[in-house]
C-alpha cells in the first residue's frame, strides 16, 4: 500500500476502496488489544477530533470519576485488514490515547514507549527492535491437543500448521509487515515467525497486529493459536527473543570493528544496563504467572543473568558477527515472552539500556559455558544471579524499582502492579489438577 502520511490520504483510500468500517485499535495496560469501530461517515470528524470513550471500563486506564478519554487515530498506521475479505473491506488504525484537552493520557502504553523513545532521539539515534514470535497451534478442545509431533525445523508432509504459517505470512505481507523467516519450533505444534527489525514503536504495533493475524488465520481453519508462554508441561515454552540495536542514520552504533566481540562502548554499556536491571524489569517482560513456568532450567529459556555469544542459556546473547553484515550487530534479550505488552516491555528494556549508557556501567565477563550444567558453587563463584522464580518475586522487584517507575510513569506503574498482585493472589489460591493427582491419594 502507498505510504500514508496525512488525514487526506486515509480519507482518499477509504473512498477509493469503498470502505464502510474502520477499526480503532489500542491496548490496555496488560497488552490486551481493544477496538472501537466507526463508519466512513464518521471518519473525518474522528480524524480531526478523536473518538471519546469511557476509560474506566478499560483495565488499568481511568477511574470512574475521570473516565472520559479520547482515542486519536495515528494515520500512518492505516491498513486494510485482509482477513475481512474484499466484499466488505475493513480499515484499521492504531490510536494514541489523549485527555479531553488533547494532552497525552498517562495510562496509554503506546505513549509510555513514545516517551522513552524520545530520550534516544535526543541522542540523535533510533532504537530498532526485532521480535521473534513463538506460539502454539492446538485443536479446539478443552485441553491443549497438538496438531503435530514436529520438532525444530522439521518439514512435515501435508502439515496443516505449515499451511497456516504460509497463509499467515501472506496476510502479514498484505499489511506491510516484512517477514525474515518462519519455521517449526522445538516443541510439538510450536512455530515461529520473525518480522524484519524496525523502529521500536512500529515493531510494538507489528507485534499486536502479528498476534491477531495468527489467531484469525487459525480460527478460520478451526484451530486455536496461543501465545501462552508455557502451555505444555515438559516441553519448551514460547519466548519473544528481542533483538535490539541503535542506529545513527544507516550506521549501526552497536558495531565496533576493532573490538574482539565487535561491540561498541555504547553497546556494552547498554547490555550492562539490562543485566543490572534485569530482575526489576522482569515483571513487565514476563508479566504472567505462567511466564515463570517457562523461565526454568533445561528448556532453552534464560534463568541466570549473564551474556554470551554462542551460549543460549545466557539472558542476553550477541549473535556472532558475519563480515559485511554490520547492520545485524545486536543484543538479543531472551526473557520476554509473546504474551507481554510490547509497548511496556520495549519501554523498560530501553530504559534499562539507557541507564547503562548514561552511567557507563562496566560489562561483566561473558559466560560461554552451559550455565544449567554448572554446580551451584561455580555459579556463586562467578557471581551469577537468577531471574525471579515466580510472578510474586518479580512484582516485588518492580515495586521498588525507580527505573521502571520512571519508564512507565506513576499511573501505569501503580495500576500495572495492582493488576499483577491481583493475578498472583488469585492464582496462589487455586488447587491444581497436579496437586490433586499428587497429594490426594497420600495425604
Amino acid at each position: 500500500m502507498k505510504q500514508i502520511k496525512t488525514k487526506k490520504d486515509v480519507i482518499a483510500i477509504v473512498k477509493a476502496k469503498k470502505i464502510k468500517n474502520i477499526q480503532l485499535w489500542f491496548t490496555d495496560i496488560l497488552g490486551v488489544l481493544k477496538c472501537c469501530s466507526i463508519t466512513n461517515e464518521e471518519l473525518t470528524d474522528v480524524l480531526n477530533h478523536g473518538k471519546g470513550f469511557d476509560g474506566s471500563s478499560v483495565t488499568g486506564f481511568a477511574e470512574a470519576e475521570e473516565s472520559d478519554i479520547i482515542a486519536q487515530p495515528d494515520v500512518a498506521t492505516f491498513q486494510i485488514l485482509p482477513w475481512e475479505g474484499d466484499k466488505f473491506p475493513v480499515g484499521r488504525m492504531f490510536c494514541d490515547i489523549l485527555n479531553t484537552d488533547g494532552t497525552p493520557y498517562a495510562g496509554d502504553p503506546r505513549y509510555a514507549l513514545k516517551r522513552n523513545i524520545q530520550r534516544v532521539k535526543k541522542m540523535g539515534l533510533t532504537f530498532c527492535v526485532g521480535a521473534e514470535m513463538e506460539y502454539f497451534y492446538f485443536k479446539r478442545n478443552t485441553k491443549p491437543e497438538v496438531l503435530d509431533e514436529g520438532r525444530y525445523f522439521d518439514v512435515i508432509p501435508n502439515d496443516l500448521a505449515n499451511k497456516l504459517r504460509k497463509e499467515t505470512i501472506d496476510m502479514l505481507r498484505k499489511v506491510d509487515i516484512q517477514i525474515e523467516t518462519s519455521h517449526h519450533e522445538v516443541a510439538p505444534s510450536q512455530h515461529e515467525i520473525d518480522p524484519r527489525y524496525d523502529e521500536a514503536l512500529a515493531m510494538a504495533d507489528k507485534v499486536m497486529t502479528f498476534k491477531l493475524v495468527i489467531k484469525e488465520v487459525a480460527e478460520n481453519h478451526g484451530v486455536y493459536a496461543t501465545f501462552m508462554p508455557k502451555p505444555i508441561f515438559g516441553e519448551n515454552g514460547s519466548g519473544m527473543h528481542t533483538h535490539q540495536s541503535f542506529f545513527k542514520g544507516k550506521t549501526n552504533v552497536f558495531f565496533d570493528k576493532k573490538d574482539k566481540n565487535h561491540l561498541s562502548k555504547i553497546a556494552k554499556w547498554f547490555i550492562a544496563g539490562q543485566l543490572k536491571h534485569a530482575r526489576e524489569i522482569c515483571a513487565v517482560t514476563a508479566q504472567w504467572v505462567n511466564s515463570y513456568k517457562r523461565l526454568v532450567p533445561g528448556y532453552e529459556a534464560p534463568v541466570y543473568i549473564s551474556w554470551a555469544q554462542k551460549n543460549r542459556t545466557a539472558l542476553i546473547r550477541i549473535p556472532l558477527y558475519r563480515p559485511g553484515n554490520v547492520s545485524a550487530t545486536r543484543a538479543e534479550l531472551r526473557c520476554p515472552d509473546p504474551a507481554c505488552n510490547p509497548y511496556l516491555a520495549f519501554s523498560v528494556m530501553l530504559a534499562a539500556g539507557l541507564e547503562g549508557i548514561e552511567k557507563k556501567y562496566p560489562l561483566p565477563a561473558a559466560i560461554e559455558a552451559n550455565i544449567y550444567k554448572m554446580e551451584m558453587q561455580e555459579r556463586e563463584a562467578r557471581g551469577l544471579k537468577a531471574l525471579p522464580v515466580n510472578l510474586f518475586e518479580a512484582i516485588k522487584e518492580t515495586e521498588k524499582s525507580k527505573l521502571v517507575k520512571k519508564a512507565l510513569g506513576e499511573h501505569i506503574h501503580s495500576r500495572f502492579l495492582y493488576n499483577k498482585n491481583k493475578e498472583w493472589e488469585e492464582d496462589r489460591m487455586q488447587v491444581t489438577s497436579h496437586e490433586i493427582k499428587k497429594y490426594l491419594p497420600i495425604l
